[in-house]
């Protein structure tokens, strides 16, 4: 639907992502000394089980500055940043909290027995990453498997620096380049398996 009034004019757009890899995750604590149980690793709804990604990774994915992101991997290093300033202006991600589902139901956690959790469909993935002069850093974190899908309706209002062929073109591109989730480009590649309009 293209929607008109006398100041703006928006496109809205409904979108479901399929994985292609298993997604990882690794939400932040708030602070560097707070150790999270892998569980606690993961976004969940107001439920405290239904995994979710929340709007604003999608949001990262399409124009962080300080990662990587679709901007910043597909535009010309001169104009990536105002590209991204500009979909930080014009676009918008519903709804916040984005459940993430599997053939159409909601992955919902049900605790880890070991490394996994077989109802849920979700296991713990652990492997060491190397700092600067080869320090050592173990990392926790928990994945959920295939399949998995994702549906949220993007927004785009009215502007010059910023098309609809652009986003879809970095959503589609950016799919199978970047990701979601943590360990992108590894976990969490996708391909868009719907763009309709609302």
């Amino acid at each position: 639907m293209t929607r008109q009034s006398s100041r703006t004019t928006e496109i809205q757009r409904s979108i479901t992502l399929h994985g292609l890899t298993d997604i990882m995750f690794d939400r932040y604590a708030g602070d560097n000394k707070t150790e999270l149980a892998p569980g606690q690793k993961l976004n969940f709804d107001a439920d405290g089980k239904t995994v979710v990604v929340p709007s604003v990774n999608i949001m990262s994915f399409l124009c962080a500055q300080n990662t990587r992101s679709a901007a910043k991997r597909f535009m010309d290093a001169r104009k990536y940043m105002g590209v991204a300033e500009a979909i930080l202006s014009y676009v918008a991600v519903s709804p916040f909290q984005i459940p993430l589902t599997r053939e159409g139901t909601p992955v919902v956690f049900h605790g880890f027995d070991g490394d996994e959790d077989e109802k849920g469909g979700l296991y713990i993935h652990r492997c060491v990453a190397r700092l600067p002069k080869g320090i050592p850093n173990p990392k926790v974190r928990p994945v959920v498997r295939l399949p998995w899908e994702l549906s949220f309706n993007l927004t785009m209002f009215q502007n010059e620096e910023v098309s609809e062929d652009m986003l879809q073109s970095f959503f589609v591109r950016g799919g199978m380049a970047i990701g979601l989730g943590t360990f992108r480009g590894v976990f969490g590649k996708f391909k868009v398996a719907e763009w309709k309009e609302i």
